[in-house]
Formats: structure tokens, C-alpha cells, sequence
């Protein structure tokens, strides 16, 4: 298995505040990896430090065999690989559908218009809104608008996927088709890590789970072993409040 992403010792503070105290994790080419955990506990800034939207403190981070925590590191580059979906959808609001999904790869890329119309179109279709492609954002549903999102990030032929929260600001309708598109995406082999809330997905859809709590990442395993038989309190007490159980 080739590994994706490696990290050592990694930590992250603000100031004062220590986010991220020490983690290690390696993800294998084509895994789907779901981090769970109460808000505050550093999920977010974890994976927005695999992309280098924040720099880290100390330790390093490998992805796809760059170096990214090397200040001297191409980021623009090797962030060309990297797919990043965000809680707010973050489209340009003046651009339709089809055009958000067209700029990078043809700014980028330098991809030729009409390659980068044919693949906006194909991904449209992936997602199910191929009839949306000349509709504006303020036009779409957060659903939709999310969609859009995750299509976008496709656009650029990522080898990894970073979702955050991708469907926290989402009406709880509009969950299920974004929710669908990550499934569809994890049964196609993308490597996937996923900072999410909705523990059915990570249950159903996640190779490994990881619970992470101040800053540490507690416990890992397969779904069933966190769900079903979890062995750090700090775990067992956050799946008995969000699941209710």
C-alpha cells in the first residue's frame, strides 16, 4: 500500500493554546478516514494543517511523498492534489456552476477551455446536477452548493479529498445527497479524510475511524471497534451523547 499521508509528532498551537499536542497517523492510498470528536478538539485545524492552510508548530506532514510541514515546499503544487471541501461552501458567487469547476484548471492547469468545459459538464453529471450548470450559487440549495463544492475540488484530479464538516451549515435534508456523492466518491477508491458529525456516514462509509480530544488522538480503529466496542473512556463517553444511547 502506498502511503498518502504520514504524520509525525505534529503540533499546533495559537499563541498560548496548544491545538494540536503530538499526533501520529499514516493514511494508505485509498482509504476513507472519518475524525470524530467534540468541537474544540482540534479535528479542523488537523486537517487544515495536511494542506498547510495552517502552518504547524513542530512535526512534520508527508503527502503524496512531499514534505508540505518544509517551509522551502511548493504548496501551490502539491495543494494541486489535494481536494478541500469546506463547512461554508466558499463558490465564487459570480461565477455559475459549470464556471467555478472550469477556473481552477484552466488558471492552474493552464487547461484548454473546452477540456475544462467537457470535464466540468462530466463531473456535473457525477454529482447529479448537470442541469444546474449555468445557475448561479444564490440560485442552488446548500445542498446543491455543496455538491457543486466537492465537484469543484474533483476538478483538479486530486489524489486525496479533505472534507470538513462538509455538511454542518446544511438543512438536514440536504444532508443525504451530499453525504451520497462521499459515498459514491470512497466506493470509486479516493483517499478520504473526513471531519465529520454524522456518525452513521463514518459508521457505514469509513475505513478507520480516529477520535481525537484535546488536541490528542485518542483512540483508532475500524468502525465497528470505536462504535461497537470502544476502549477509552473519553471515547465511550462522547459516542453515549452523540449517539444517545
Amino acid at each position: 500500500m502506498t502511503k498518502k499521508v504520514k504524520v509525525s509528532g505534529l503540533r499546533k498551537s495559537f499563541g498560548k493554546l496548544e491545538v494540536l499536542r503530538g499526533i501520529d497517523l499514516e493514511i494508505d492510498e485509498g482509504e476513507v478516514v472519518c475524525l470524530i470528536g467534540p468541537s474544540g478538539s482540534g479535528k479542523s485545524t488537523f486537517l487544515r494543517c495536511l494542506n498547510r492552510l495552517e502552518e504547524s508548530t513542530g512535526g512534520t506532514i508527508e503527502v503524496d511523498g512531499f514534505e508540505i510541514s518544509d517551509k522551502k515546499q511548493n504548496i501551490n503544487k502539491v495543494r494541486e492534489n489535494i481536494g478541500m471541501v469546506f463547512q461554508q461552501f466558499n463558490l465564487f458567487t459570480n461565477k455559475t456552476a459549470k464556471a467555478n469547476l472550469m477556473f481552477a484548471p484552466v488558471q492552474l492547469k493552464k487547461m484548454k477551455r473546452a477540456q475544462a468545459e467537457k470535464r466540468a459538464m462530466q463531473l456535473l453529471i457525477r454529482v447529479g446536477l448537470e442541469d444546474k450548470a449555468n445557475s448561479y450559487p444564490h440560485q442552488l440549495s446548500g445542498g446543491q452548493q455543496q455538491r457543486v463544492a466537492i465537484a469543484r475540488a474533483l476538478a483538479m484530479n486530486p489524489d486525496i479529498m479533505l472534507f470538513d464538516e462538509p455538511t454542518s451549515a446544511l438543512d438536514p435534508e440536504m444532508v443525504g445527497e451530499v453525504l451520497q456523492v462521499m459515498k459514491e466518491l470512497a466506493m470509486d477508491g479516493m483517499t478520504m479524510v473526513v471531519v465529520t458529525h454524522e456518525m452513521g456516514f463514518a459508521r457505514d462509509v469509513a475505513d478507520r475511524v480516529l477520535f481525537m480530544s484535546d488536541g490528542l488522538l485518542v483512540e483508532q480503529g475500524t468502525p465497528d471497534e470505536i462504535f461497537s466496542a470502544p476502549k477509552e473512556q473519553r471515547t465511550k463517553d462522547f459516542l453515549s451523547s452523540v449517539l444517545k444511547v
